[in-house]
């Protein structure tokens, strides 16, 4: 019994430990958004609480500056549908492996299910034995924490310091972004998803169409597959 509960403590250590650098990776975001949200008038208490309930980088910031430019509610809640529609991949990818287990694992890791969970549990195992679960358990909730301590020094600084959102903090969106994908460039359909989805989102951002991203994705997906199909006809 011992035994067992060491192991299972040594699970949340090892994933607190592995989500480490993507939790500090993501410390200018979780500032940026902080002090953007003070310094759109929300109050300390509404800004933490979007980091507390919400849980999820650009569907925060996106959120807080249709608000502060009085957008409709269906506008607002569309948009935030759209950016964060990727989780329903997420949830169908990891479906069969969560989908035995009791409730409230189902629940907490789903909400604790964020792009950099999702890429530290690539592993075909990942959520299939006790250990596993503990395992995302510490690396998601860790990093839980970690993003509401950066939104609090966010509050903290956007109170006290001259607008933050100058100072080019929201490259560290796309650099966590880039150091999820890169690894997972496994294979030439992968190579040939994440060029086409990097060029569609470019273009489609240049000509300002609002649902580019969302598109880039779809074509990305589809170069994916068609790739991939060509590769085993000709196999």
């Amino acid at each position: 019994m011992k035994s067992s509960r060491r192991g299972l403590i040594a699970a949340l250590k090892k994933g607190t430990v592995d989500m480490l650098p993507l939790s500090l990776a993501v410390l200018p975001w979780g500032i940026l958004f902080g002090s953007l949200a003070v310094q759109r008038g929300f109050s300390w208490l509404e800004a933490q609480l979007f980091s507390a309930v919400i849980f999820g980088g650009a569907v925060q910031i996106v959120t807080v500056e249709l608000i502060a430019n009085n957008a409709s509610l269906v506008t607002v809640l569309f948009s935030a549908l759209v950016i964060s529609s990727r989780h329903f991949l997420y949830g169908l990818t990891l479906r069969e492996r969560l989908s035995p287990k009791p409730l409230r694992w189902r629940l907490g890791l789903g909400f604790l299910l964020t792009d950099e969970l999702f890429a530290v549990s690539g592993d075909r195992r990942a959520y299939k034995t006790r250990f596993r679960l503990y395992y995302a358990l510490g690396a998601g909730g860790s990093f839980y924490l970690a993003w509401n301590l950066w939104t609090l020094i966010g509050i903290v600084a956007g109170t006290s310091l001259p607008d933050l959102t100058e100072l080019g903090l929201d490259f560290a969106i796309a650099a966590t972004f880039i150091a999820l994908v890169v690894p997972e460039i496994k294979s030439g359909a992968t190579l040939v998803s994440v060029l086409v989805a990097g060029v569609s989102a470019v273009v489609f951002s240049i000509w300002q169409f609002e649902l580019g991203l969302v598109l880039a994705a779809v074509l990305a997906m589809f170069a994916g597959y068609f790739t991939e199909t060509v590769r085993g006809q000709a196999q």
